[in-house]
């Protein structure tokens, strides 16, 4: 295998977390999850050269990433049913491990229903990101990525108080 190669496939297994967390943001059905993994590794591939190193990889992999995830969600005009809950995914008996699993999964169906680019604002809050780098990788101000996320966490709210698990 080429070192380029070898380079690139160490640095996606590295932070393949990134990937994992966009995809299920975006889409809410686990093939389309898969499908749109596949495609942002794929335009991160394409898009390896114009990599410089100016930025960490996985700042520019988030870029990649939210970017390929909103242009995958136009292209194939995806629409996520907002009543779909995979209750087969929860089991009574099964302790606080599987409470937290569904805690997860109501949040990311409830963050399925927000504007694109309220999905990337929450998706840089939980990877840590100030709001000067929101700001940054946005193209907006860090007093507009503060204000915008704001709004987005009370939408979040709103949503998942209106689906009944309320706070």
């Amino acid at each position: 295998m080429k070192e380029k190669e070898q380079e690139f496939l160490n640095r996606i297994e590295s932070h393949k977390g990134i990937l994992y967390k966009v995809s299920k943001m975006y889409m809410d059905n686990p093939d389309d999850q898969q499908d749109l993994f596949q495609e942002i590794i794929c335009q991160l591939w394409k898009s390896y050269d114009s990599f410089r190193n100016e930025s960490q990889f996985s700042t520019w992999m988030y870029r990649v990433a939210v970017n390929t995830a909103i242009v995958f969600l136009k292209k194939e005009k995806r629409k996520v049913d907002k009543y779909e809950i995979a209750s087969e995914n929860i089991k009574e008996d099964e302790g606080d491990s599987q409470i937290k699993e569904s805690q997860i999964d109501h949040f990311y169906k409830a963050v399925q229903k927000l504007e694109k680019i309220d999905k990337a604002i929450i998706f840089y809050q939980l990877e840590g990101f100030s709001h000067k780098e929101i700001g940054e990788n946005l193209g907006i101000s860090e007093g507009n990525a503060r204000v915008k996320l704001n709004r987005a966490k009370e939408k979040l709210k709103e949503i998942i108080k209106n689906q009944g698990y309320g706070f």
